[in-house]
């Protein structure tokens, strides 16, 4: 019934298994993936023909964890995996971006990727074992594909890379690397760094792409068994005589629109170059014997346009607007440019501009993320927003799409090596990245932007971090590597490479690549050409705030900390959170406890805080005999009044303790609700309070010269204690 083709591949210390034939049949190529207990169903369909008018190629890929694989039933009212979380949509992007430049140019059939997640054991990752299981079936699924790929995860620890190391592992690793790339070059990089040097950067890419070696020689290997008959391609007409007329048509006005600096009238020259051209190829379009679409016409155009900007910057090394391969354009960049915000930013590169803005919580609003792990907590969040706006243009306004989840991230990742530790600055920090306008890397326009928004904040970062977008123009063996690139030398060009850094080191990097591969040299050329711009931009930065602003914004909450004994924990809660629900209600200020005893107090208000630690320390601390307390009386009873005098615990003045003359009744000297001094003379070995108002000046508080000393606790359970003699 089945036929089984099953790869076994040694993959550093672990064991990688790839097996194909039983599940998902009809798919046009299905691959179970496993490496330990964590296993991957990853599809594979492709359509057989493109729609017609297609004029981009649709591919798909979907990744999604299923909580079963965890042996975990979904949080929520529904119990059903919803929509994509960030993390998958994340491993999404992760998939898509190296496998998607090796379909063959003007391939424009329908291609869906499906990864499920249906087994986790909570060591192995799932996100690279999906990335080997989408390579492999599409290899053996027969449809035009240039792999096989393989990918690494790479950490470092006390000089040393680690190979795919656990989740557990990478808690304690100075980097978390994912590369991945064909047999001859790198395709993808994906990173967090704790401020890394670039040499140390680039031994982790080529570490990684010598370890994938292994895996992509065991897709060979399934594939030799069991792959499907390749499809048959039709081979691309030239259209010699078309290149020929559009150029002539097109070539000038072109050239003169990609001199033209401003981006509004670059865009507005290049559209009525097409219109022009469109009018001369209009009749032929139009006509249904003629071979020649709108579409083909768009691909020439766009042909074109790719020869004129690159053929200009390799051979003269002049860009669109005019700046040297390795100049940064101009850079501004203002603080505190909202007043309610906590912290804001206004950073803006040339034609690009971010609004960054940073808000200061309490851990009430820290994000609970559900994943395959368990509940996890996020006490920092970055938000990125590409309104169309920011590029001139209308569009629909809705959720975050792909895009926007990525290049957050990226951002994130940036400025999360150099957030402070929980401990000094227990904060919950949202940032959000608005860009206002977009013409090169928002996303690097986004990291600058968020360092600034923090130090306005008054959060202690260790150091700034700045980021640029390098570019890369390759034809034969010449190459250009380009800083800051504009979007148009970003569309029309072969690599988009963003390196984020401080000045100490890299936090992140991230490369894609639109050609097959590209080599050392050129990764080295291109983060050596990035530490220079990085450099420039710090120092521009440093002019709009040079550091971290030293009072905190007058709306921003203050939360002060304090530590109390764990097995005091459950007092300051009280049974159902009674206590702490009173503290908050009185006192005004939010009060959250961890488990190990820290308890932070949240308010714009100083006294709100001073209010509910001097609560909290009533609670918790211990009385001690011989000290005067201020309290309340809170029961009468015949034989004396309990009082409380610190936080919730309460004491006993006996009915002879509370004058020094004689009492016949209690109320006669105090009645529920009356604030009195009293003296604490006695803890029993019960913790039973003994205290005295008698031996207290009621006034003062101080103690009382004329008073006779306290005498014995009274024996025996009457109304009345011994008599005092008279005097």
């Amino acid at each position: 019934m089945f036929n089984i083709t099953r790869e076994e591949i040694q993959w550093g210390d672990s064991t990688l298994v790839l097996e194909t034939g039983h599940v998902a049949r009809q798919a046009t190529g299905a691959v179970m993936a496993s490496m330990g207990e964590t296993t991957v169903l990853c599809t594979v369909v492709g359509a057989r023909s493109p729609k017609p008018g297609q004029d981009f190629f649709p591919l798909t890929v979907n990744y999604q964890e299923k909580f079963y694989a965890a042996g975990k039933i979904p949080g929520g009212y529904f119990k059903r995996e919803g929509r994509p979380t960030e993390a998958e949509t994340l491993i999404c992007r992760l998939i898509d971006r190296p496998i998607r430049p090796l379909f063959p140019e003007g391939f424009k059939n329908e291609v869906q990727v499906i990864c499920t997640v249906v087994s986790y054991d909570g060591e192995n990752q799932p996100d690279v074992v999906a990335m080997v299981g989408a390579s492999a079936a599409l290899t053996i699924s027969g449809i035009p594909f240039m792999g096989p790929i393989g990918c690494a995860r790479v950490g470092y620890k006390d000089g040393e890379y680690i190979l795919n190391p656990s989740k557990e592992a990478l808690e304690d690793s100075e980097l978390d690397l994912v590369v991945s790339g064909t047999h001859d070059a790198v395709l993808m990089v994906e990173s967090e760094a704790n401020e890394l040097s670039e040499d140390v950067m680039l031994g982790a890419v080529v570490y990684g792409h010598d370890q994938q070696q292994a895996v992509i020689n065991g897709i060979i290997n399934l594939a030799e068994k069991c792959a499907k008959e390749p499809w048959d391609l039709a081979e691309a007409p030239e259209w010699k005589e078309e290149k020929a007329e559009i150029a002539k048509i097109g070539e000038a006005g072109l050239r003169d629109a990609y001199a033209t600096v401003d981006k509004v009238d670059r865009v507005a020259k290049i559209s009525a170059v097409k219109a022009d051209v469109a009018a001369a190829f209009e009749a032929r379009i139009a006509d249904e014997n003629s071979p020649m679409t709108g579409v083909i016409m768009g691909d020439l155009v766009k042909k074109l346009e790719k020869d004129i900007v690159r053929g200009d910057i390799i051979k003269t090394g002049k860009r669109i607007d005019g700046r040297k391969l390795d100049d940064v354009r101009d850079i501004e960049a203002q603080a505190g440019v909202l007043p309610r915000a906590h912290g804001s930013a206004l950073f803006t590169r040339g034609e690009t501009q971010g609004l960054v803005v940073a808000t200061l919580g309490t851990s009430d609003d820290v994000q609970y993320v559900d994943s395959l792990d368990g509940t996890n907590k996020n006490g920092f969040m970055l938000h990125y927003n590409f309104p169309p706006y920011s590029v001139g243009e209308c569009g629909r306004l809705g959720g975050a799409g792909r895009r926007e989840i990525g290049h957050g991230k990226l951002a994130w990742r940036a400025v999360h090596a150099v957030m402070p530790e929980d401990d000094s600055f227990p904060y919950t920090i949202r940032l959000v990245s608005e860009i206002t306008e977009s013409n090169g890397s928002s996303s690097m326009a986004s990291v600058c932007g968020a360092s600034l928004a923090m130090m306005d904040a008054g959060v202690p970062i260790k150091r700034p971090v700045s980021g640029i977008a390098m570019g890369l123009i390759k034809e034969g063996d010449d190459f250009a590597v380009l800083s800051d690139i504009l979007g148009d030398e970003d569309h029309l060009g072969d690599m988009d490479f963003k390196v984020a850094g401080t000045e100490k080191g890299l936090t992140a990097l991230q490369m894609d690549i639109k050609i097959t591969g590209i080599t050392r040299e050129i990764m080295e050329v291109a983060l050596e050409q990035a530490g220079r711009g990085r450099g420039y931009i710090l120092d521009e930065m440093s002019k709009g705030l040079s550091g971290t602003r030293t009072e905190m914004s007058a709306h921003a909450p203050r939360i002060e900390t304090m530590k109390i004994p764990v097995d005091k924990i459950r007092e300051v809660i009280g049974t159902g959170g009674k206590v702490i629900r009173e503290i908050v209600e009185q006192t005004g200020a939010k009060v959250s406890i961890e488990d190990d005893g820290t308890i932070n107090i949240a308010s714009s208000n100083a006294e709100e805080i001073d209010a509910a630690k001097a609560w909290i320390t009533g609670i918790v601390a211990e009385p001690e005999v011989g000290v005067i307390y201020k309290g309340k009386v809170v029961r009468l009873m015949d034989f004396g009044a309990f009082v409380n005098f610190m936080g919730s615990k309460d004491g006993l003045v006996h009915i002879s303790e509370l004058k020094e003359e004689r009492v016949e009744n209690v109320t006669d000297v105090v009645k529920e609700g009356d604030e009195v001094y009293v003296k604490c003379l006695e803890i029993d070995p019960r913790g039973k309070v003994r205290l005295s108002m008698r031996v207290v000046d009621q006034e003062t508080g101080e103690t009382d010269p004329n008073a006779a000393p306290p005498k014995e606790a009274p024996k025996g359970g009457g109304k009345r204690g011994p008599r005092r003699p008279r005097d």
